[in-house]
This record gives structure tokens, sequence and C-alpha cells, in this order.
């Protein structure tokens, strides 16, 4: 390894004075994080070790109307009950339409008007006297590894038998064909119910993943033992990160460190043109996703 990169590494990562027998400083992180990280540790350390960032490519039409709808629906909510009605939906996405991505006029517009049909169509689903608990609602809470927080889409409160409880809503735009082992498998769903169960002090073990474009629910009912597994893979993941990092600081070579996971996902990533393994994948056009929106 080059001194620039050394340099460069050890920079991103301040070494720390301790004493002996001091406990381990907690990993503070997202659910978006270990997920870089479980997906590849290259794009990890790309996003969160290497300053100066490396230069990503363009910005993604599909994330930008994702942000689009995400932050319609969070402006919804904070609507008085008696104006939460479909009518509200077009000025509400046309003052947050992201704008970015797509491959030219035309194509924004088929997709701004299939994402307001979206809305539509799912705020007719709701009551608008109901209250959510939150609304991109940050929660928060720690374990012996992790200091973790997450903004979740929205956290419902709704009564079982048992009594009331929290659930875990998080909306999707992109691909159909979810199912309950997507809202089961999802790292991110179950360590917001995590935190929400100990913010709200009220059972959270539902979580759901809400498809806009079909108007499908996909759940997952989780028990104390299944939460308690993810948090356990969570935290093997920020063990795995944290163990890499302090080598990389002291001065181990941080391709090694944080090697490529080649796959699917590569032509999507942001850094695959400095990626040495992304750079030889045929990349996505920005607008990819969303070219059959427009049809």
């Amino acid at each position: 390894m080059s001194p620039r990169s050394r340099a460069t590494s050890s920079a991103a990562i301040p070494e720390q004075l301790g004493f002996a027998g001091m406990p381990e400083r907690l990993f503070v992180c997202t659910p978006s994080k270990l997920g870089a990280f479980a997906d590849c540790p290259r794009r990890y350390r790309y996003s969160y070790v290497d300053r100066p960032t490396p230069p990503k490519g363009p910005p993604w039409a599909h994330n930008s109307m994702g942000a689009s709808v995400h932050t319609a629906l969070k402006n919804w909510f904070a609507l008085p009950a008696e104006r939460r009605a479909p009518g509200a939906l077009p000025t509400l996405l046309k003052a947050t339409w992201v704008r970015e991505g797509y491959r030219d006029v035309d194509q924004e517009r088929a997709v701004y008007r299939r994402a307001l049909e979206w809305l539509e169509s799912y705020v007719a689903t709701l009551d608008p006297e109901e209250e959510p608990l939150g609304v991109e609602r940050v929660v928060a809470t720690k374990t012996a590894v992790l200091a973790l927080n997450g903004r979740a889409d929205r956290i419902d409160a709704r009564t079982t038998d048992d009594g009331p409880e929290a659930v875990i809503v998080d909306y999707k735009t992109g691909r159909s064909g979810l199912d309950a082992d997507d809202a089961r498998g999802s790292l991110a769903l179950a360590l917001y119910a995590f935190a929400a169960e100990r913010v709200f002090r009220r059972p959270c073990r539902r979580v759901e993943l809400h498809h806009l474009p079909t108007g499908t629910v996909a759940a997952h009912e989780h028990t104390e033992e299944s939460l308690a597994r993810q948090v356990r893979r969570a935290e093997e993941t920020a063990t795995d990160i944290m163990a890499a990092e302090k080598a990389v600081a002291a001065g181990a070579d941080p391709d090694r460190e944080f090697p490529t996971n080649p796959g699917s996902l590569c032509g999507w990533c942001d850094f695959r043109k400095v990626c040495p393994a992304g750079a030889g994948v045929a990349g996505k056009e920005p607008w990819t996703a969303v070219e059959h929106l427009g049809a």
C-alpha cells in the first residue's frame, strides 16, 4: 500500500487512546450502514471509510421517484385529518418531486403520473382519522455491541387481543413479487421493530412491506426469539466491520480487509467506475429501473 493510501485510510479512522479493561466502544450504525457491508464490504469502505469519498455515478431515477413518493406520504400525514384525501396528493407530490436521473422530460412526466396513481390508490385504503405513532420517525436503542438508530417510514398504533402494539410499515416502490419471506428476512424491519418496542414501551413484532405499485402488503409476525436472532446477525456484521476498520487503521491493506463481492448488484453500484471488480461490469443507465413505468 502506498504512503498516500495509508494516510487516507488512517485519517478516516482516528486512533483512540484508552485504558486497559475499558469496554469496547459501541458501533454507531443504521440498518442501511449494516446492509452496505453485508452486500459488499468494498462498497461499505467507499461509503463510510475512505476520505475523501470516491466519486459516485449520476443520480438514479428510481431513487428520485422513491424519495418523492415517501416525502409526499409524510406530508399527507402532516395534514389535518379533514384534508387527508386523494385530492391533496397532486399538490403534495409536485412539491416534493425530485427530477434527477430521468432520461428526458417525457419519461419523467410518465413516471410522475404513475407515481400519483399509486399514491391515490394507496391513501384511499387509509383511514384519515387514524394517527400513526410516528411518520418518518427515528428510533434508537443500544445493545452490547450496537448504538443503533434508524428512520422508519411509518409506525402504526394497533390493538390486538393482547393489547396495544406498534407495527412497522415500510413503503416499497420498486420490484414486485414481495412476499412474507421478504418481510421475515429483512434485517432493517427487524431492527426498527426491536428499537420501536423500546422507544414506545409496547410490543412491536409485526412488520409490513406496503408495495404501492400493486397495492399489496407482505407481513411477518416476529417473536422475541426471531428478533433476537436478527439483532445477533446485526451484531456479528458490526463486529466484522470494526475488525476490518481496526486492521486498516493499523496499516493493513484496505483492499484485503474490505473485499469486493461481485454480482448482479455491481451494475447498480454508485461506485462501479472506481471499483476494479465493478469496472468490468456493464453499468445500468440511471433511468433503467423506471423504463417500464412509461410504457
